[in-house]
């Protein structure tokens, strides 16, 4: 349901696009915007994963340097039967976790600090498969077609802007509503395209929750570790986030103020919304797959020595080995 309803987002999105640039300056107008929009993603497609994490400051770590770690994001990434995603780490206090990347041949995952300290084992199992979820779903291409079509909103609604100040009555030849009606639409359309952006994103983090818990094999390691994101988020600022607000949507947890509901101009689910449906999950609307995949000779897997077993897990408060030390 929730990839329908991503679809019809993005056709309703394109419709937006279409009717205000053939209102504006009509065919070759909406193109040549359109154009614009699309080189600029484009670059942002190919570049913006490296730019991502240079931004953020993260790291980049192996077997050697946080090896439970990458083992478990191995061993999720086998289980998701998608390609091995490069592992990094962000020197950052706020609970957080993010994927990137422009197709799951060149992924990659980036944890905090933070949320390696507050989370034991089996949360960020669930954390990781999540990110992975996305990963496999390929949101980044989709938030990036998204981008596009909103950007070339934005450059004819900021050509609006100017044609209703100072295109006289040129403006009322292409528009009925004459320089008030381009003003108008100058302030109204980006806000639409900024609220069905906005609503993707949040239908890819439920998509991304449902697949993460199969992914894991455990929704309640997932619903537990967004339950006490939810808290850090909340007590511990994102400084960096807070200068770039633009990749807000690509955390787990929204690194900015939260949002008690899931009203139009939030980037992520409720929290209460998201673990609700996980429990949901866990309780038998939708079973979760268990792991498969063996752990690599002479590795320690992410829950434990030796192989996974299918009983349940041990309880997460009791084991707190860390995977980055």
């Amino acid at each position: 349901m929730n990839y329908v309803r991503t679809g019809l987002l993005l056709a309703g999105l394109t419709a937006l696009f279409g009717a205000v640039g053939m209102m504006i300056g009509g065919q070759q107008g909406m193109i040549i915007a359109l154009l614009f929009a699309a080189a600029m993603n484009v670059f942002a497609y190919w570049n913006s994963d490296a730019m991502l994490l240079r931004m953020r400051g993260a790291r980049q770590v192996d077997e050697r340097t946080a090896p439970e770690l990458v083992a478990m994001v191995r061993d999720l990434s086998r289980n998701a039967e998608i390609p091995m995603p490069k592992v990094y780490i962000i020197e950052n206090p706020q609970p957080n976790a993010f994927a990137t990347g422009r197709n799951p041949e060149n992924a990659a995952v980036a944890a905090t600090t933070g949320l390696l300290k507050l989370l034991d084992r089996n949360e960020i199992a669930g954390v990781m498969a999540h990110e992975l979820a996305h990963v496999k779903n390929r949101d980044t291409l989709t938030m990036t077609i998204t981008a596009t079509i909103a950007g070339a909103i934005s450059a004819l609604a900021n050509f609006a802007m100017f044609a209703g100040m100072f295109g006289g009555n040129r403006s009322e030849n292409n528009n009925p509503l004459g320089g008030i009606g381009m003003i108008l639409i100058a302030i109204l359309a980006p806000m639409g395209a900024m609220i069905v952006q906005m609503a993707i994103s949040r239908t890819r983090e439920y998509d991304a929750d449902r697949i993460g818990a199969e992914i894991c094999g455990h929704p309640m390691w997932l619903a537990s570790a967004l339950a006490k994101l939810d808290k850090g988020v909340h007590a511990i600022p994102n400084m960096e986030a807070e200068r770039n607000p633009a990749t807000a949507h690509m955390y787990i947890a929204n690194p900015l103020s939260g949002k008690g509901v899931d009203n139009l101009f939030s980037t992520h689910p409720n929290m209460a919304n998201r673990i609700a449906r996980l429990q949901a999950m866990a309780n038998g609307g939708g079973q979760p797959r268990e792991m498969t995949s063996q752990p690599q000779p002479s590795k320690k897997g992410p829950w434990g020595a030796g192989a996974p077993t299918r009983q349940a897990p041990a309880s997460p408060r009791r084991t707190r080995n860390r995977p980055w030390n």
